[in-house]
């Protein structure tokens, strides 16, 4: 067979698009070539992938090597091409059997050595290869828990490209239907201590407590040492907890800007998150290049907290209005526009003492 496809995908913000991985052998002068709007990084996994087969002990003929990362009009970026690139090009070698990669969706990162290192935003493409029905997801190994997490989707975790392609002889029998369990599960927030412990206050804690049940946001006012960012910071204790699909949704967001834990992934806890009074308006509400969530989708579910609100540029806080009312954070680039949930309670405190909210 010299021509072969598999399944893989790739993030645009929170949204998962399918990519088809494509591969063709054919006689010619020897060369390796990929196409399909790559980024700089996709065009370098072409060394990594040759690298990691032959260390894998296949062996790379002199022939015409063409790659193709369909549906071209979409960027392509990161390096979780490079196993479904490797993947299809051993079976266009004839290495595996196409029955094999049938339904098959791939992503992860090759060492150089054939190991398959964890990548960034499994949890979405996962809940995507649920919805599709795809047949298994193959993931890294350090990914694998992660992946775990949606509910009635085969997973197959690998360390090693050796191993893979040993494993996928199996893969209709392979992975297990993963049981919603919150032992040892992430907390994902700072402010986790128990509202109970503030004594006296009983006033402001009232207030607090009407803000949570009718979802307002709360700004406290005082002088300086009297306890409004100790109050803050137990307000997601009284919270409600997380249902299923909350839990599940915060996770995702937090799997796409990486600050998922390897072991328990699963976040159980409302997300607390404290912003300096420095912070730029792209690390607030998400930005860059390629965008990433900010500080106010991290608090999505949770409490965003501003502490000496007075000191935060202007600018900074007039962006604020439009994901508090919307509940969603839109950032428009040439090549799309990116959502990412805002639903936060926002507390800010200020000292007393200040004349001026803004100058």
């Amino acid at each position: 067979m010299s021509f072969s496809r598999i399944m893989s995908a790739t993030l645009q913000g929170m949204e998962v698009v399918p990519v088809q991985v494509e591969a063709d052998v054919s006689n010619g002068l020897p060369v390796f070539h990929m196409v399909g709007y790559l980024s700089a990084e996709v065009k370098e996994a072409g060394e990594r992938v040759r690298t990691a087969i032959h260390n894998s002990g296949f062996s790379m003929p002199a022939k015409k090597i063409v790659i193709n990362l369909s549906p071209g009009s979409v960027r392509k970026r990161g390096t979780s091409y490079d196993l479904p690139i490797a993947l299809a090009i051993l079976t266009a070698l004839g290495e595996l059997e196409g029955a094999n990669l049938k339904g098959v969706l791939a992503v992860g990162e090759l060492g150089l050595d054939g190991s398959v290192r964890g990548i960034h935003g499994i949890l979405p493409v996962a809940d995507h290869a649920r919805k599709e029905d795809a047949a298994c997801l193959i993931v890294p190994a350090a990914n694998e828990a992660e992946a775990r997490l949606v509910d009635g989707l085969r997973v197959i975790g690998v360390d090693s490209l050796e191993m893979l392609c040993k494993t996928l002889k199996k893969c209709g029998s392979v992975g297990t239907v993963w049981e919603w369990d919150m032992t040892g599960a992430d907390d994902c927030g700072e402010g986790q201590e128990d509202f109970a412990d503030i004594k006296g206050q009983r006033a402001v804690k009232r207030a607090a407590e009407v803000a949570v049940a009718g979802h307002h946001n709360l700004l406290l006012t005082g002088p300086p040492g009297g306890g409004k960012s100790m109050l803050a910071r137990r307000i997601p204790s009284i919270l409600p907890s997380l249902t299923r699909e909350e839990s599940f949704q915060i996770t995702k967001v937090y799997s796409v800007a990486g600050m998922l834990k390897g072991e328990h992934p699963l976040i159980t806890k409302r997300p607390f998150r404290e912003v300096h009074q420095t912070v730029t308006r792209a690390a607030l509400l998400g930005g860059g290049p390629w965008p990433k969530p900010g500080e106010i989708s991290l608090a999505s579910g949770g409490v965003l907290f501003l502490d000496e609100l007075a000191e935060f540029q202007r600018p900074v806080i007039e962006v604020l209005r439009q994901p508090l009312e919307e509940r969603t954070v839109r950032i428009a680039r040439s090549q799309g526009i990116y959502e990412y949930p805002a639903d936060v309670m926002l507390v800010a405190a200020m000292n007393i003492a200040t004349t001026k909210l803004i100058q």
